[in-house]
C-alpha cells in the first residue's frame, strides 16, 4: 500500500466516524412518548433539587441552602468556575465533607475540586422549564461539550454529582435514589433525549 493511501484511509475513517457520531446526536429527537416524558420528569426533579440547582445558577454567584439563596461572602463564578482570585471555591470547600461532629452548616466538600461550571458553559438549571432544560442538556454547545454517553458518565460517576446524595450533616440529600436517577437519565438519552412539549 502506498504511503499516501496509508495516511488517507485512517483519516477518512476518523472523519466518517466523527460525522456519524455528530449526526446521531444532532438528529432531531423522536416525539416524546409518555415513558420519555416520565423519564425526563424524573431527571428534571433531581436537577431542580437544591443539591444540584445551587451549583447551576442563572447568575454568576453560586446559591446555597435549602432555599437556594445567594452564597454568602460575595462569591463569584470566575472564568473557570473555581471562583476569583482570593476567593477560590477550594479556599473553604475541601476534598470531603467535614466530620458530622463539626455540626451543621460547615462548608461541604467533595472528592473532586469544588466548583461551578465554567463561565463559557454555565449549564444553568435555575429557572429553566422542563423543555428549556431538556434542550440545553441535549445541546453540546450549551452542556460543556458532552455527548449523551459523556452526560450519562457524568451523572453516574462525577464526584460532585454523587455528593448530592451524601451532602453531609444538616443538608438534605437528593430524595430520588441515585440508581433511579441514572436509569431515567440513560433511558431518556437512549431514546435520543426527546424533550417534553
Amino acid at each position: 500500500m502506498n504511503r499516501t493511501l496509508q495516511i488517507a484511509l485512517p483519516a477518512a475513517f476518523f472523519a466518517l466516524a466523527t460525522c456519524t457520531r455528530a449526526a446521531r446526536q444532532e438528529a432531531p429527537p423522536p416525539a416524546a412518548t409518555p415513558a420519555d416524558a416520565a423519564n425526563f420528569q424524573a431527571v428534571y426533579a433531581v436537577l431542580q433539587h437544591p443539591r444540584c440547582l445551587n451549583c447551576h445558577p442563572a447568575g454568576d454567584a453560586p446559591l446555597q441552602g435549602e432555599d437556594s439563596h445567594l452564597h454568602h461572602q460575595n462569591i463569584e463564578r470566575g472564568a473557570t468556575g473555581e471562583g476569583v482570585a482570593g476567593l477560590s471555591c477550594t479556599a473553604c470547600h475541601g476534598n470531603a465533607n467535614k466530620p458530622d461532629s463539626y455540626g451543621a452548616n460547615m462548608p461541604p466538600g467533595s472528592a473532586e475540586g469544588w466548583r461551578l461550571p465554567a463561565a463559557g458553559a454555565k449549564l444553568v438549571f435555575e429557572g429553566r422549564s422542563p423543555r428549556a432544560l431538556c434542550e440545553q442538556l441535549r445541546d453540546p454547545s450549551r452542556n460543556g461539550g458532552k455527548d449523551y454517553a459523556q452526560l450519562v458518565h457524568h451523572v453516574t460517576e462525577a464526584p460532585l454529582v454523587l455528593w448530592g446524595w451524601a451532602p453531609g450533616v444538616g443538608r438534605k440529600p437528593v430524595p430520588t435514589p441515585h440508581a433511579e436517577f441514572v436509569a431515567a437519565f440513560k433511558a431518556w438519552t437512549d431514546r435520543g433525549a426527546p424533550c417534553p412539549q
